[in-house]
C-alpha cells in the first residue's frame, strides 16, 4: 500500500479529496421510486438466444431514453434472470453488474451460475441487465475505421492537443448519428433510474445489488437516490466518484504502479516466475528502452510489433487476475525476440462497432482538460507516481477520451452521500490495479455511516470469490444480514503459479476500451 498512500497523500489536503472548483456537482436528491411516473410496464420472459446457457430467461423492458421526458422516446433494456435454485429459502431478487462502461449483464447472468456460490443461487433470483447503450441495450455504435484512426492520446504540443479534441469531437459525432439519442444518455443517473424501473417491473419492495468495478457507482448512486429501496448492497473494487482530473490522474498511476512493484516482489520471492533471480526493474526498463527504440516484436507472433505503451498496458492488464506467471514468461520470451519487418496499413471497408466507453464515462466524469500545458502536468505527475508503468494505461485513456466534450457533463463527480439505506458492504483489494485501495477508503469515508469497508489484503481486481474469508463475509451479508465489522481483513491468497497459469491468465482478462486495454470490469 506504500505507493498508493504516498500518491493518495498528495493530492488530499486536510483529510478532504481536492474537487476541481466548478467541476464537483451535488449529489442526486433521494428519490421516491419511479413506480409514480406510471411509464414502467412489465417483462414477458422467454428463451434467451441461441447458445444461451440452461437455466436462464430473458426478456425486455421499455423504458425511457430519456428520464426527464419519460413519456417520449424508448429503447428495450436486454435482461436476464436466474430463478433462486431453492423457492424455500428465496429472498428475492438480486440485481449484477460486471462493471465496464460497457459490461454486460445479461452475460454476467448467463455465468452467475459459476461465479456466486450455491447459497446465493439458493436465495436469490439474480438478475442481470445490459444497461443502457450496452451490448442488447440498443448499444452505442461507431465507425471501426474511426476508433483505428485514434491519434496519440500523449500530445506534446497544442497543435498535436487540439488534434486529439477535434477527433474526440468527430467520434462522438459519429457515435451519435449512427446510435441515435441514447447516446447523451447512457450516464449512471439514467441508469439507476433503469434499476429502479427493473425492481418495479418485477413487484419488488426493495432490491439487492451485487456490482463489481463500475459497477459500484451504478450501486453508490442507486443508494444516494433510492437508499430506502436496498434490502443489501455489496459493492465490490470501487470507484470515487469524487475525484477531481488530478486526483482521479494520479491516484490510477499511483495502483499501477503498486501493481507492477508488487509483481516485482512476488517475482523475487517465487522460484517459478521466469524471472526469479534477476534484476527486474533493470531489465523492465531495458525492455522499455528496446521498445521505444522499435527493437521488440510480439513473442507469439514476431511481425506485430510492441511499443512501450503496448508494454505498460500488457503489465497493467496482467495486475487483473494476477496472471503474473504468464506475465513473467511473456516478458522472458520478448527479450529475446529481434525488430519486426515494416509493414504497410490494409485498408479496409468501413465497419460498425459497439464502444459505449465515452458515452459513459465522459457524462458521468467530467474531466475536461483545456490545454496541453495543463495535459502534460498530468502526465508528468503520473511518470513520477509510477516510475516503471509511466501512469494508468486505463485512467490516462479515460481522461484523453474526453478532451474536447462539451463541458457539462449528464453526472458531473459530487461526495459520495447516502442517507437512507441499509449498512452496505464494500469490498476492496489492498493492490488492486485499477480501482485504488484508496478509492474505496475515501468513499467509505464519506458514508461512513451508511457503509462498512472489507479489505482483501491480496492483489487482483475484484475481491469476492478470493478466499473463503471474503466469499463468506459477504454470503453472510447477503443471505442473512449479517454485517462484518467495518475494518475486517481477509488474508492475501498466493497468485496462481505454475503451466496452468498460462491457460487461466488467457481466459481471465476483461473486455475494455480498446483491444489489450481491460476496463473497470471482472
Amino acid at each position: 500500500m506504500r505507493l498508493i498512500t504516498r500518491a493518495f497523500g498528495a493530492v488530499i489536503t486536510s483529510g478532504s479529496l481536492l474537487v476541481g472548483a466548478g467541476l464537483a456537482g451535488a449529489a442526486p436528491p433521494e428519490q421516491a421510486g419511479v413506480d409514480t411516473l406510471g411509464v414502467v410496464g412489465s417483462i414477458a420472459w422467454a428463451p434467451c438466444e441461441t447458445g444461451a446457457p440452461e437455466g436462464v430467461e430473458c426478456g425486455t423492458l421499455s423504458l425511457p431514453i430519456d428520464w426527464n421526458e419519460p413519456r417520449g422516446e424508448k429503447f428495450d433494456l436486454a435482461v436476464a434472470r436466474r430463478k433462486a435454485t431453492d423457492p424455500a429459502k428465496r429472498v428475492g431478487i438480486m440485481l449484477i453488474n460486471p462493471g465496464g462502461p460497457g459490461g454486460s449483464g445479461v452475460s454476467a447472468a448467463y455465468d452467475a451460475n459459476t461465479y456466486f456460490s450455491p447459497e446465493v443461487q439458493a436465495s436469490f433470483d439474480i438478475i442481470g441487465f445490459d444497461p443502457r447503450g450496452v451490448a442488447r441495450s440498443q448499444p452505442v455504435r461507431c465507425s471501426v475505421d474511426l476508433l483505428n484512426a485514434q491519434p496519440s492520446l500523449f500530445p506534446t504540443n497544442q497543435a498535436e492537443f487540439d488534434r486529439l479534441k477535434e477527433y474526440n469531437r468527430d467520434l462522438a459525432d459519429d457515435c451519435r448519428a449512427r446510435s441515435g439519442p441514447i447516446f447523451d444518455h447512457a450516464d449512471t443517473i439514467a441508469v439507476t433510474n433503469d434499476m429502479d424501473a427493473i425492481r418495479h417491473s418485477l413487484g419488488e419492495r426493495k432490491l439487492n445489488y451485487y456490482g463489481i468495478s463500475y459497477g459500484t457507482l451504478m450501486g453508490q448512486q442507486y443508494a444516494e437516490r433510492f437508499g430506502h429501496r436496498i434490502r443489501a448492497m455489496v459493492i465490490d473494487s470501487n470507484m470515487d466518484h469524487s475525484l477531481d482530473v488530478k486526483a482521479f490522474h494520479a491516484t490510477e498511476a499511483a495502483t499501477a504502479e503498486d501493481s507492477f512493484v508488487e509483481f516485482v516482489e512476488w517475482c523475487d520471492r517465487t522460484a517459478d516466475c521466469a524471472l526469479h533471480g534477476r534484476d527486474v526493474s533493470a531489465y523492465w526498463y531495458d525492455l522499455l528502452a528496446r521498445a521505444e527504440r522499435g527493437e521488440l516484436g510480439d513473442p507469439d507472433d514476431p511481425t506485430v510489433p510492441v511499443s512501450a505503451e503496448t508494454l505498460t498496458s500488457f503489465a497493467f492488464s496482467m495486475g487483473y487476475g494476477p496472471s503474473w506467471y504468464y506475465m513473467a514468461d511473456w516478458l522472458n520470451r520478448i527479450g529475446a525476440t529481434t525488430p519486426p519487418p515494416a509493414s504497410a496499413a490494409t485498408a479496409s471497408a468501413d465497419e460498425v462497432a459497439r464502444n459505449p466507453f465515452q458515452a459513459v464515462f465522459c457524462q458521468d466524469f467530467q474531466y475536461r482538460v483545456k490545454n496541453v500545458r495543463e495535459f502534460e502536468g498530468l502526465v508528468a505527475e503520473a511518470r513520477r507516481l509510477a516510475p516503471h508503468v509511466r501512469g494508468s494505461s486505463l485512467g490516462h485513456y479515460a481522461v484523453a477520451s474526453c478532451v474536447g466534450y462539451p463541458a457539462k457533463a449528464n453526472n458531473p463527480q459530487h461526495r459520495l452521500r447516502i442517507t437512507t439505506a441499509p449498512k452496505i458492504l464494500m469490498l476492496n483489494a489492498l493492490h488492486d490495479p485499477a480501482t485504488a485501495y484508496a478509492w474505496a477508503d475515501n468513499a467509505h469515508e464519506q458514508s461512513r455511516d451508511k457503509t462498512v469497508l472489507l479489505t482483501y489484503e491480496g492483489w487482483g481486481h475484484g475481491v469476492y470469490q478470493r478466499s473463503d474469508c471474503t466469499k463468506g463475509a459477504t454470503d453472510g451479508y447477503l443471505i442473512n444480514l449479517t454485517v462484518p465489522r467495518d475494518g475486517t481483513r481477509c488474508a492475501a491468497v498466493e497468485p496462481q503459479s505454475g503451466p496452468t497459469a498460462l491457460d487461466a491468465a488467457a481466459s481471465t482478462l476483461p473486455a475494455g476500451p480498446k483491444p489489450g486495454l481491460p476496463g473497470w470490469q471482472r
